[in-house]
């Protein structure tokens, strides 16, 4: 009862101390204010009257000067309003925060409650009753020591409340919406042709006339995200997120180049359970989830036809993750994917299907990895495989497949080594054989044509040294390898996409300086060297520094 008794007395007199220092600061900025208008007034009336004219001068510049001071004091009132509402929404959060001690202490402390909440033990039940009954000095967790915690935590008040003074996203659900995305500008000085300016994935050759050096700029890699959190249902929390950004072509107009348009990344909805998740949407492709670390390669992967198989694909997947000893942990993936091959669209707006979705088949991925700690990073040992049945007309069927493995390997305290490596057939859909799938040996469009699925092996690796927490610094190589033997033994020689590729590497050195957890400053240098079926390679570089703000 003394304890009860001396809680309450604490409490009134944190609650009085609060109202106390309120009404005192309102009190001494009120007098602070009457008493600086009535030495400005009284000042005034004091000077020794000078001549009409002067008088009137006089007059007008103290009407000006006491007016400047009204408005000075309007906005220190409302300056003392605020911190008046603020003191008052700490206050009536201390209030909460004592009354419901109180609660927990009287149910704990009455002779009816002898149950113990879900998940304690008896034996921690009877430490709470020893506690209890203890005096107050006698352990940490005493009466007293919660009380002066209460205390310490109003000061984290202010915090919690400009916190809530951030615009939320207005959903037209009950359930919580999270706006976010960065707003990224590229500077680039480029060295030699490639297929893209601002974000290059391969060198080609320089077209007669044309200058084989180029600087520019653009903010279409900026992306928005959003996220919804559902609410729970069997037990698995539902959300979905969506990514977009500004990428996805340009309109044809007036420098069109600086108009991107919006296009769809990702898109999709999750059930989690504790160890299972079912995941449905347009998502990442889980066979290959690692990517260089660049900001000068948001719109797609860095090493992208150099090793680095991806995609956003509409897929289902099942994940379940299991742990087989303290620390380690085993994850399986698998799934059905929309079964693509790269084709460009035969229309801007009617949708035809593509080689791979015309065998009527998805796609059909198996991803399962090793996971541990090492130096308090991760450490994970991934393998995974894919299949996806392809018809390229006229009864031409080829069996696009892929076997691959990925690692993040903690080498010291901030050292750590990522990469991935495949090797496959037919798998231009997923960023492999430098976008090639299949070679024809004459026009595609005669059913006397051969059509061969084209085999190629690359990966991709990257040494991160993380210099401190704002500061990092990546170095990374990639190559993908088409099979040349395959390309030569067409008389064509020719892919779908075009003159056929026989090797693409890509190499990158970039820094990544975040001065605040929304703001980095990032530079990167990137070389590129591409090989042709004529075994004429060309060369490209390309220097990228980028500032970007995230929300």
């Amino acid at each position: 009862m003394k304890q009860r008794d001396g809680l309450s007395k604490s409490a009134r007199q944190c609650s009085t101390r609060k109202l106390r220092m309120e009404g005192d600061w309102i009190r001494r900025s009120s007098a602070c204010s009457v008493l600086l208008l009535w030495s400005t007034v009284c000042g005034w009336a004091q000077q020794p009257r000078p001549p009409a004219a002067a008088q009137s001068d006089a007059m007008a510049a103290a009407i000006n000067d006491l007016q400047q001071q009204v408005s000075a004091l309007r906005e220190a009132v409302a300056e003392v309003r605020d911190e008046a509402a603020q003191y008052r929404t700490e206050t009536a959060e201390l209030k909460r925060e004592l009354q419901a001690t109180r609660e927990q202490l009287a149910t704990t402390a009455s002779p009816g409650a002898t149950a113990s909440p879900r998940g304690t033990s008896s034996a921690q039940a009877a430490t709470s009753d020893q506690t209890l009954s203890s005096p107050p000095q006698a352990s940490p967790g005493s009466l007293a020591d919660r009380v002066a915690a209460l205390e310490d935590s109003a000061q984290l008040l202010n915090g919690k409340i400009d916190e809530q003074y951030q615009t939320k996203v207005a959903s037209a659900s009950r359930y919580r919406v999270r706006l976010s995305g960065i707003v990224l500008m590229n500077l680039f000085d480029n060295r030699g042709t490639t297929d893209n300016q601002d974000i290059p994935s391969w060198a080609s050759p320089t077209l007669t006339g044309m200058s084989d050096r180029n600087f520019g700029a653009t903010l279409r890699q900026s992306e928005i995200g959003l996220e919804v959190f559902g609410p729970t249902l069997a037990g698995a929390k539902l959300s979905g997120s969506l990514q977009a950004d500004f990428a996805g072509g340009f309109p044809n107009t007036w420098n069109g180049v600086n108009y991107g348009q919006f296009r769809l990344r990702t898109a999709s909805a999750r059930m989690d359970w504790e160890d299972t998740s079912i995941v449905v949407g347009q998502d990442n492709l889980f066979l290959s989830p690692l990517s260089p670390s660049s900001f000068a390669s948001l719109a797609v992967p860095a090493f992208n036809y150099a090793g680095n198989l991806w995609g956003w694909i509409p897929q289902v997947r099942v994940e379940h993750r299991f742990d087989v000893a303290d620390g380690q942990r085993i994850t399986l993936q698998a799934g059905i994917l929309d079964n693509l091959t790269a084709d460009f669209p035969a229309d801007s707006y009617f949708r035809a299907p593509q080689a791979g979705e015309s065998s009527g088949q998805p796609g059909y991925g198996f991803r399962t990895a090793w996971g541990s700690k090492i130096f308090g990073q991760a450490f994970t040992l991934g393998v995974a495989g894919y299949y996806g049945r392809q018809y390229w007309r006229f009864g031409h069927h080829r069996d696009g497949w892929a076997g691959m493995t990925d690692w993040e390997i903690p080498l010291a305290p901030r050292l750590s080594l990522s990469g991935e490596f495949y090797r496959g057939r037919a798998v231009g859909g997923l960023g492999g054989g430098i976008s090639q799938s299949v070679l024809y040996n004459g026009d595609p469009s005669l059913p006397t044509t051969a059509v061969s699925g084209l085999d190629s092996i690359g990966g991709w690796s990257q040494l991160k040294l993380r210099a401190n927490a704002k500061l990092e610094f990546n170095a990374g190589y990639g190559l993908d390898n088409p099979t040349a033997e395959e390309a030569r033994a067409f008389a064509a020689g020719q892919a779908y996409t075009g003159p056929t590729m026989t090797e693409n590497r890509g190499a990158l050195v970039n820094f990544i300086y975040r001065p605040r957890s929304n703001l980095l400053f990032s530079t990167e240098y990137r070389h590129l060297r591409t090989t042709y079926l004529d075994d004429n390679a060309y060369s490209a570089e390309q220097v990228n520094v980028m500032m970007g703000i995230l929300f």
